[in-house]
């Protein structure tokens, strides 16, 4: 586990804290969200923020006056100490490490559903159902395709991959018969 894993982890429990008391556990994960999505998916931005002979005081006003409206005051204030801190670029990993202390906290957890081609709403909605059941937990799921599974599916929570995939099975049976 790197350092800045470990340093996100501690911000993300800080801030969960921190929504907790004031009731805003969901309304703060989609600002680190948004947050996040700015700062890691914009390139110019990232440059901006990392480049070491900028003051801390004009990027903070900067990000201020972007973000002011869009996210919550207790969030703005976190990106400004990450920014005073040099730690700004740990943005994405304080997002995955809040999303998964919120979801434990809130029994969600989050799914990466696998297929060969698109499935429809309803399908993913079933996928997410049937395996919410099985773990426990409400189950959020986003679904990337991969044309290499054949057919079936592949569906990773957390640490867990659960693989109902054709190409699975074809390398089950693989190694079967080699045994």
């Amino acid at each position: 586990m790197s350092r800045d894993t470990v340093v996100a982890k501690r911000y993300a429990k800080a801030l969960f804290e921190l929504a907790q008391q004031s009731g805003k556990v969901a309304e703060f994960e989609n600002e680190l969200g948004l947050v996040a999505q700015a700062v890691a998916g914009d390139a110019q931005v990232s440059k901006f923020l990392e480049t070491p002979n900028i003051a801390s005081d004009v990027k903070s006003e900067i990000m201020k006056s972007a973000l002011t409206g869009r996210v919550s005051d207790d969030v703005l204030r976190s990106v400004e100490l990450l920014i005073g801190r040099g730690r700004i670029n740990i943005t994405e990993e304080l997002y995955e490490a809040y999303k998964k202390i919120a979801g434990e906290a809130l029994g969600q957890a989050d799914a990466t559903v696998y297929t060969s081609h698109k499935l429809s709403d309803d399908e993913l909605g079933k996928v997410a159902a049937q395996f919410g059941a099985i773990i426990g937990k409400k189950v959020r799921a986003t679904q990337v395709e991969r044309p290499e599974l054949l057919g079936g599916i592949q569906v990773r929570i957390g640490d867990r991959l659960y693989d109902g995939s054709l190409s699975g099975k074809l390398e089950r049976l693989e190694k079967s018969l080699k045994a």
